[in-house]
């Protein structure tokens, strides 16, 4: 995949980014308007640069073209929603699943059943249209949603996944472990103190 190849496609995903960043935000001021409480704390985006994009397709056995990694990797754009709690992510999502223009490819929820390591947030993959002159396309973002807590463990983890020659490997997991279970112990006690107050 030629450098210029991948440029090309940056106004489609930016286009694509831009979209559901545009939604999210409507939704929020179209709720205010309502009094209604804001179920997203903030949002955040971003696009797959071009090396993270070659490496990803070559680890999935495509070839690296444009085709492949517009049509074949499908979080070449990806938009983080972070909520207060974890029912607000629920909120959010199944709004999201009521635009009609936005075609759901594939759900998977990571907080009924988190992953091995103790990762929760709950991913979307979604086809979203993008007007390019006069053309409709459509373009794959993934939309990641998460608590305040559940991005705060993500990140943190992130961040020491990269490091390398990692003494007490074993150790170190299974203390991440532990602290994304107590993480989701205290998201919960959190949306029980929320649905208290509001009742």
């Amino acid at each position: 995949m030629e450098q210029s190849f991948y440029k090309e496609s940056i106004v489609l995903l930016e286009g694509a980014e831009n979209e559901i960043k545009s939604r999210l935000a409507t939704l929020r001021s179209y709720l205010k308007s309502q009094n209604v409480r804001d179920p997203i704390e903030h949002f955040t985006s971003r696009i797959k640069d071009e090396e993270s994009m070659k490496e990803k397709l070559q680890r999935k056995g495509l070839e690296v073209t444009l085709e492949a990694a517009l049509t074949q990797v499908y979080d070449a754009v990806g938009v983080r929603v972070i909520c207060s709690y974890i029912n607000d992510i629920y909120t959010v999502r199944d709004i999201l699943k009521k635009q009609d223009d936005m075609e759901i490819i594939s759900e998977k929820d990571y907080i009924k059943n988190p992953k091995p390591n103790g990762y929760r947030s709950y991913h979307m993959i979604v086809k979203i249209p993008v007007r390019v002159g006069e053309n409709k396309l459509m373009c794959y973002a993934e939309i990641q949603l998460r608590t305040i807590a559940m991005d705060c463990w993500a990140s943190l983890e992130h961040l020491m996944k990269y490091k390398k020659n990692i003494k007490n490997q074993e150790l170190i997991v299974s203390e991440l472990k532990r602290c994304a279970d107590e993480i989701a112990s205290t998201d919960i006690t959190m949306q029980t103190i929320h649905d208290l107050i509001q009742q």
